[in-house]
């Protein structure tokens, strides 16, 4: 099945422009009581998938909480949601682990909570894989919807949320997918960061899962390099909302000690809001308004910058990845740098410009070449790698 027209990925997606604890659930005990590892679940829940208010879609849907693993390799506990279609199909299936782009910061926007509700931005998307008969899970990555404030742009966190999404589909018995499921990794903007850092890590951390592919566009690869970009722009809120989320996985890195008031009242505004929010009240600053001292200057916020710097290793499974040229939120270049990078490591990537359009339209019209290619790996045919 080769999908041709985005359809209704438009309206929800637009909206992209702008770009308690454990759950009363189902505990499950999917190691038998044996050590915990990534992946397992630790509670499910059923829970459903609109792409719009009250929209049908022939799904079964779960929310469910598992275990994952920090960027320091500490254990944690990340929620998402399980989504199998209900079309009569029985034994395997493809799982495609999907990564969102920014929705924010605060609990509330966490795709979990929004996926029931027809209020989530990329649900459209997410439908058009459904309609070709593909499970798919979507993390909320670490501290979105769990406690903790979401350590966004941390790379390799997302990653392992990532990874440990599609395990935890697998394991969740109601999803009735196979250990040998073949799995696809896709994601753009923040989740390109995701997906892109999954690809890299999972021939190491989750060699067992049956990764046939990753889909990945407007690639945050370098974080210096759009904070350089952003600083004064419309995208400007984007470099606190990562200031954030690098603080809340290093806390060492001290970054209220960096902020003037307003910059503290900024931050801590942007912790509990969404996107629509954050990225117009941060937009159009520069580092220098809301700091006494910049802290992209010191090397302890560069080193860990650079632990989330993608292009070090070469995704085990063949990757797409795609770009829009006029992307004015993360600059082309750092794109094709990431090409450049995972193409000399030896990756097997097809690489496509989007010609015509920014970040938002990029995601909306190669969606259907994006559900193509990924049905081409699923398939078995071979790749056209264009390095």
């Amino acid at each position: 099945m080769r999908i041709r027209s985005t359809g209704t990925a438009l309206a929800a997606v637009a909206a992209l422009a702008v770009s308690a604890w454990i759950p009363a659930a189902t505990a499950t005990a999917a190691d038998g009581g044996a050590a915990a590892r990534p992946g397992d679940i630790v509670s499910s829940a059923p829970s459903a998938f609109h792409p719009l208010p009250g929209q049908p879609t022939g799904t079964k849907a779960w929310k469910v909480h598992y275990r994952s693993t920090t960027a320091d390799g500490a254990p944690n506990v990340v929620s998402g949601t399980v989504i199998v279609p209900q079309d009569g199909r029985t034994g395997p299936r493809p799982l495609i682990t999907y990564a969102v782009g920014t929705v924010g910061m605060g609990d509330s926007c966490a795709p979990s909570e929004n996926l029931p509700n027809g209020t989530a931005m990329e649900a459209n998307l997410i439908q058009q894989y459904t309609l070709r008969g593909w499970a798919v899970v979507v993390t909320d990555y670490e501290g979105l919807g769990t406690p903790g404030v979401h350590t966004y742009t941390v790379g390799p966190s997302a990653g392992h949320a990532v990874l440990d999404a599609a395990r935890a589909a697998i394991r969740l018995p109601e999803a009735g997918l196979g250990a040998d499921a073949p799995v696809g990794i896709i994601g753009y903007s923040q989740g390109g960061q995701a997906s892109g850092w999954a690809a890299e890590l999972q021939g190491s951390y989750a060699p067992e899962l049956k990764v046939k592919g990753t889909a990945t566009g407007g690639v945050p690869a370098d974080l210096m390099k759009v904070a350089a970009s952003d600083n004064g722009s419309f995208g400007s809120g984007l470099i606190f909302m990562a200031a954030a989320g690098q603080d809340a996985a290093f806390p060492e890195l001290g970054l209220d000690s960096y902020l003037n008031p307003e910059g503290r009242a900024l931050v801590a505004g942007m912790k509990e809001n969404c996107v629509a929010v954050d990225a117009i009240a941060g937009s159009f600053k520069r580092i220098s308004d809301l700091t006494t001292h910049d802290p992209l200057a010191q090397p302890d916020w560069r080193a860990r910058l650079e632990q989330s710097r993608l292009g070090g290793t070469a995704p085990a499974a063949p990757v797409y990845q795609y770009h829009a040229l006029g992307d004015e939120l993360i600059p082309y270049a750092v794109g094709r740098q990431l090409r450049s990078e995972w193409c000399a490591r030896g990756a097997d990537v097809q690489w496509d410009t989007v010609w015509v359009g920014e970040h938002v339209s990029g995601v909306i019209t190669r969606s259907p070449e994006v559900g193509n290619w990924m049905a081409d790996r699923f398939a078995g045919r071979a790749t056209h790698p264009n390095c």
